[in-house]
């Protein structure tokens, strides 16, 4: 099996670490309801996606014990 003869030094480790990283998500504002949601996808809002209505989305109501 192949072992290195040298240890690499800390920046060149870092340097190969520099892209493992997370990128920020991107959102992307409803035309319908204006909140924010993920580009290409339907609202979970309100159910539009590209200004047509694609998904009923049910409204939670509160109980009793909640109020």
């Amino acid at each position: 099996m192949a072992v290195p003869k040298r240890r690499h030094s800390k920046a060149r480790r870092d340097k190969k670490r520099t892209h493992k990283k997370l990128d920020t998500r991107s959102f992307a504002k409803c035309g319908h309801c204006g909140r924010a949601k993920k580009p290409h996808a339907i609202c979970p809002y309100c159910g539009y996606y590209r200004g047509k209505k694609v998904l009923e989305i049910k409204v939670k109501k509160k109980s009793e014990s909640q109020k």
